[in-house]
């Protein structure tokens, strides 16, 4: 065989590879011009380009280049030439690609699982919230690290413009604590909420129903459907909107007895409280469902969750708006001092903690001081809606404001 006849057949091109045919088992066929690069045929027919070396330690490494359909052999040798050489000093077969940089997103819902949920914090639902509403659509897909102050205080201006004070300053606290969770996690990141980027606290609520507007909203209330019931239970029992709001059935007892759930994390509440009769009316008007355990039903197996709609129409009706649910709390408290209840014994149906030595070592559970504190509070509510105008007594707004 002359050196010419054996130099081609030592050579493989394009048409070479294209004329290779499959077989009952897949085959490499040995490219003749560099060691450690293959053309490997499948008994389908589909063929790829590869490379076979060893690394330092020996170990035997096959790489896919590509399928011969997409590249000549001549661009396969040169991938080849460096998945060798790059295998050969201990790397990796290719160059992995760039790591994608975390979102803000991927972080915050990182952080959930991590702290919120780990945690059981019971503010998870509204956490969320806000990240949903309010956050996510400036950054859900913004680079973590690339978020700076002045990314922080857009969001806060917006918040401020579109939300309030208050709503803005919870977002903040919300970024802060994600922001500062990272940095704990990292060698270099530095949290972009600094000192001097939250609001000034808004003043505290005093608004209180004087006996007008109580007897207004009392009335149009009871042609308010569920979220009335709501409204004047709050007014007769002083307790906190969402406590009312996830009342189950099976937290009333055959006598009355309110026995008030009190979850892991959460604020003090008032306990077991003997509800008044007007309170109990209020329960006995409201639909019994097999599908829904709650005394103030939603649609589906949920709560009552159309307040923002159901206060608007009730403000219609009754004529008195500047007020929210939670003022029915404050009203209840401060109708509870107008009717000669004891301080402490108010305080305890709101479910106040009580400060100090009595705070820790007082354990007496104040069940009959409750009922009677209630008592107070549903007479003196009737005899505001029910009885003459020239005996209703208004209530002045600045008594008992901060309690």
């Amino acid at each position: 065989m002359t050196t010419t006849a054996a130099a081609r057949r030592r050579r493989l091109d394009d048409t070479g590879v294209k004329k290779l045919k499959p077989k009952l088992k897949r085959y490499a066929l040995p490219d003749p011009e560099l060691i450690g690069h293959y053309v490997r045929v499948q008994p389908s027919g589909v063929k790829s380009f590869v490379a076979v070396t060893r690394d330092p330690y020996g170990k035997q490494i096959w790489a896919t280049i590509g399928a011969t359909d997409h590249m000549s052999i001549e661009q396969a040798r040169e991938k080849a030439r460096d998945i060798i050489g790059r295998v050969k000093k201990g790397k990796t077969a290719t160059e992995p690609p760039p790591v994608k940089p975390e979102s803000f997103r991927a972080v915050a819902e990182n952080w959930i699982k991590r702290h919120v949920e780990a945690e059981g914090l019971r503010s998870r639902d509204e956490i969320e919230r806000c990240l949903k509403k309010y956050i996510y659509g400036f950054w859900g897909n913004r680079t973590f690290f690339d978020i700076g102050r002045k990314d922080v205080a857009d969001l806060v201006d917006y918040v401020v413009d579109h939300h309030g004070r208050r709503q803005a300053n919870y977002v903040l606290a919300i970024v802060r604590k994600i922001t500062n969770w990272y940095a704990t996690r990292s060698d270099t990141y530095v949290s972009p909420v600094v000192r001097g980027m939250a609001l000034g606290k808004p003043t505290r609520r005093e608004r209180v129903l004087d006996d007008h507007e109580l007897c207004l909203v009392w009335k149009a209330a009871e042609a308010s459907g569920t979220f009335g019931g709501v409204v004047r239970f709050a007014l007769v029992t002083a307790q906190r909107r969402e406590k009312i709001l996830t009342l189950r059935w099976e937290d009333l007892d055959e006598d009355g007895v309110w026995h008030v759930q009190t979850e892991k994390r959460e604020k003090n509440t008032g306990g077991d409280l003997v509800l008044p009769q007007v309170a109990l009316d209020v329960v006995h008007r409201q639909p019994r469902y097999k599908s829904n355990p709650y005394v103030f039903a939603g649609r589906g197996h949920g709560p009552f969750n159309g307040l923002s709609k159901a206060k608007a129409a009730l403000d219609v009706a009754a004529g008195v708006t500047g007020w929210t649910v939670h003022d029915c709390r404050r009203t209840a408290r401060s109708l509870m001092a107008r009717a000669g209840v004891p301080s402490d014994h108010a305080e305890r149906v709101l479910g106040h903690a009580i400060a100090g030595v009595e705070g820790v070592y007082n354990r007496h559970a104040y069940r009959d001081e409750k009922r009677i504190a209630l008592s107070k509070l549903a007479a003196l509510i009737e005899e505001i809606v029910n009885g003459a105008p020239d005996k209703v007594v208004p209530l002045r707004r600045e008594a008992h404001a901060n309690a």
